[in-house]
Formats: C-alpha cells, sequence, structure tokens
C-alpha cells in the first residue's frame, strides 16, 4: 500500500494537535528521493551520513512557528541548523568537531560578494608571491609551522609538492583575511581536501572516513597517477591525477568560483543562529528552553569515523592530532571504554548487549558505551525541551558479530524510561547518491557495514 504523502499535498497540518501531526509527520514518505533541496550551500562540503534538509524541514515547518527555538545538539555539517535559520527560526546547534561547528557557521553567516571576491584575490596573489621562493625554503617554513608528528602525518598522506601548495594556501588565508572571512576560505580549502573521490591527498575514500593510500604512479608524460587497484582494473575507465605544481591552487579556484554562487543571501531581521562548541551530554541551555529538537546521532562503534577523515584538513590549520585523537575519543559511539560511567540499560537495550558481550567482550562494552552516552544524551534532551515539544531523533542500525542493535527500539525505550512518550518511528530509505555512505547501491549479504546502512528510522519523542 502506497503512503498518502501530505508534503507533496502540501497540506497544512496545523489545525491538528501537536501529538497528531507528529504522528502524521512520521507517517509520511520520508525518504525523498528525487526530492531537491532549498538551497545549494547544502552541498558546499562533502560530509558522510547527512540527513536530506528536506527531513528537518518539514518538522520545523508543522512543529514550529517564526521565532520558536530550534536545536540541534550533535549538529555536523549544520543541516538542522541552516534550515532552521532559512525557515527564521532561532537556531542552535552544538558539536565537539571543529570542522562541523566551522562549516555550520559558514552555512548561517552572510557575506559580502564584493569583499569576497576582493579577499579572493588577495589570497591568490599571496600565495602565488610565496610559491616564488625555492622549495627549499617553502619546506622549512612548512616544517617550522608544524611539530614533528604532524609532519610525518603529512609526508604518509601528501606529494611533497602538494604540501607546499596547501600550506602556502594556509598562509595566504592568514595573512589575507580578517576573521569574518576566514572561516569561509577555510571551509573552501578543506572541501578540495576532504571529497567523494580524488582530492589532493593521497587517500581514496576521505568522504567516506575510513581512508586508505593510494600508490603514486608518475606517467612518461610526467603526470602522477595515483590510486593503483582502479588503474590495475581498466573496466571501471577511471583514473585520479595529481597534477604538478599549481593543481593545488587550480581546485581551490574553481571551488572558490562555484562557492561564491551559493553564499546565502539573507533577509534583515532574521535571528543569527548559536553555534558553539559543547557536548551534548552536557547543553549549555536552560530548562525548558526549547521548541524543537532535530538531530541525528553517531552510529554505534565508530561505524562513520568522523575525525578519521576531518583531521584531513584540521591538522592543516594547527590543530594538534593528539587534540583530535581526544575529540576521537570523547565522540559518541567510540570505542574506548576503560573506566567509562555505563548506565543501567532499559530491557531492550540491556538483552542485546548482553547477547553482543557473549560473542565479544569488547563489542559488548562498546555497544553499551554508545547506549549509556545516549540515554545522558537524552536525557539532556528532555531537560531543555519544553513540555508538550518533541524531539525528532534520525538513526541508524548497526550490527555488531551478525547481531542488529536495533537502535530505534532501544532509543525509544530509554527514551521513554526518562519521561518522553515515543510518538511512533517512521522508516527512511538511504538515497545513496545523497547521502553519501561508504557502501555500494547492491546489498552485500556478508558485509556487515552494507547490512546497517540501507535504511534509517526516524524517532517522534514527546515531552508531556
Amino acid at each position: 500500500m502506497k503512503q498518502l504523502n501530505l508534503f507533496d499535498q502540501g497540506l497544512n497540518l496545523k489545525p491538528y494537535s501537536y501529538p497528531e501531526r507528529l504522528a502524521l509527520l512520521l507517517g509520511q514518505d520520508l525518504d525523498f528521493t528525487g526530492k531537491n533541496h532549498n538551497h545549494e550551500w547544502h552541498n558546499a562540503h562533502a560530509f558522510p551520513a547527512k540527513f536530506p534538509p528536506q527531513l528537518p524541514a518539514v518538522f520545523i515547518e508543522q512543529l514550529t512557528d517564526d521565532g520558536d527555538v530550534v536545536l540541534d545538539p550533535m549538529a555536523g555539517s549544520g543541516t538542522t541548523v541552516f534550515e532552521a535559520y532559512l525557515s527564521g527560526r532561532t537556531a542552535i546547534g552544538f558539536d565537539i568537531d571543529p570542522l562541523a561547528l566551522l562549516l555550520t557557521k559558514v552555512k548561517t553567516s552572510t557575506y559580502d560578494k564584493r569583499g569576497v571576491w576582493s579577499t579572493y584575490k588577495k589570497i591568490m596573489n599571496t600565495a602565488q608571491d610565496w610559491l616564488k621562493q625555492s622549495p627549499l625554503v617553502c619546506r622549512e617554513m612548512l616544517r617550522q609551522r608544524y611539530d614533528e608528528k604532524t609532519m610525518q602525518f603529512f609526508d604518509y598522506w601528501f606529494l611533497p609538492e602538494t604540501q607546499i601548495e596547501l600550506f602556502a594556501l594556509v598562509y595566504a588565508i592568514e595573512r589575507s583575511c580578517d576573521l569574518e572571512y576566514r572561516a569561509l576560505f577555510q571551509t573552501i580549502f578543506s572541501s578540495i581536501i576532504i571529497t567523494k573521490s580524488g582530492g589532493v591527498s593521497l587517500a581514496l575514500d576521505l568522504a567516506h572516513t575510513r581512508p586508505h593510500k593510494a600508490r603514486a604512479v608518475v606517467r612518461p608524460d610526467g603526470t602522477a597517477v595515483y590510486g593503483n587497484e582502479i588503474l590495475q582494473d581498466p573496466a571501471k575507465k577511471r583514473s585520479f591525477h595529481v597534477k604538478r605544481l599549481r593543481s593545488v591552487l587550480e581546485e581551490f579556484e574553481k571551488k572558490c568560483i562555484v562557492s561564491f554562487r551559493q553564499l546565502t543571501c539573507t533577509e534583515a531581521g532574521q535571528i543569527r543562529p548559536l553555534v558553539s562548541m559543547a557536548n551534548a551530554q552536557n547543553l549549555p541551555l536552560r530548562d525548558n528552553s526549547v521548541d524543537l529538537i532535530v538531530t541525528s546521532p553517531p552510529y554505534a562503534s565508530n561505524a562513520i569515523d568522523y575525525m578519521r577523515a576531518h583531521k584531513f584538513s584540521l591538522s592543516w590549520f594547527g590543530y594538534p592530532l593528539e587534540t583530535l585523537s581526544k575529540i576521537r575519543e570523547d565522540t559518541i559511539g567510540g570505542e574506548a571504554t576503560k573506566n567509562f560511567p555505563y548506565q543501567i540499560l532499559p530491557e531492550t537495550a540491556a538483552r542485546i548487549v548482553d547477547k553482543i558481550s557473549g560473542l565479544d567482550s569488547k563489542k559488548g562494552a562498546v555497544l553499551h558505551r554508545y547506549y549509556s552516552e545516549m540515554t545522558m544524551v537524552l536525557r539532556e534532551m528532555y531537560r531543555v525541551l519544553k513540555s508538550e515539544k518533541a524531539a525528532i531523533v534520525v538513526v541508524g542500525s548497526s550490527i555488531l558479530r551478525g547481531i542488529d542493535t536495533q537502535t530505534h527500539q532501544c532509543l525509544a525505550e530509554i527514551g521513554k524510561r526518562i519521561g518522553f512518550i515515543p510518538v511512533g518511528i517512521g522508516i527512511r530509505r538511504i538515497d545513496r547518491n545523497r547521502r553519501m555512505m561508504p557502501v555500494g547501491h547492491q546489498v552485500d549479504r556478508d558485509s556487515q557495514i552494507q547490512q546497517r546502512m540501507h535504511e534509517e528510522y526516524v524517532i517522534g519523542l514527546y515531552k508531556s
């Protein structure tokens, strides 16, 4: 039976009671396959597993009014915050990932395009002038800027000439931009490294967060080609190219031109979002201060390891690798379990954790950590949410040691114990072209990562 799609009919659900509206929304077709979003800035930077903008947009439209406070406590690439901002709501976003915060702030900032173009020209001129120095001088300045561990990371993942060009851009951005524009050009810089395919590093699948190194091969014409396994499979008819000097600047220039067309144009009087670093388990907000929460927690067991990819650009901005590793450890769904303050879980979650622990004690402990962390997150969400309002939690399940973690059922049960009323759980099939997940279109039953990433669940939690 085909689902009735109220979205396509453009119906207003406001005459219904709040719980009825929430239930109706959860019962709709939430796939949004083939639907175009309302702003290209959503595509400014690759980010794995971000949900379609239409998903938060419909809940924001139907469950809030102008000026209401919309929160995403795990903001990621800022989809919820940006949609709330465009809708005239008061948007708040928190995250502990510096790159996530950078992207969210840029999406919700306004820029004078003449100022942007002027700054861009300064950056390119400064970078070009810097590159006129001898390679030895450039290399020495590079090594003076970064510590030994970071340089080892660069030497492994970036060709020597690529390192010099990337540093030229970092150097130029820092010296040519005031704070207003620096975040924009850092975002564009990051987008030439973290891409769906290729990029300027030797990592083949950075946007999917599980990078592996490709071996560079120099052709007789001087072109360096990398992606050895691709070269060995002519049927794929693809190759990745690392051109000679100035290729990075060319990529940066292309990205700038595209990005400038996507810059947000806002209306006077729009409320600027609050975007800040904070852990979703300890939100810096007052009790009963939020009108709607729309968020998407990470997968359990670091199934999507954001920081493993994000450090490829954050390290160029001066973040020490040790700092980024600590952020990775603190990310919800991480694998460190030593001295972790576990929570007592409801029946379903406890049963699944025990079952997996019987097969693999480490995996069981990791899952127990995940549900413990999500207990703290849901408790905070309940605290800051106003009465008679809702939290929308978009999650994917995982397969650990052949067992489905039933994440949606477990989180609904945890939410109920905290005090939420689970109104319903919607199911949405993942559009693999848009979600940019690290698997193919065909379900491989022998692949655990494929088994857990072809659909996700939209949990509606109501605070009475």
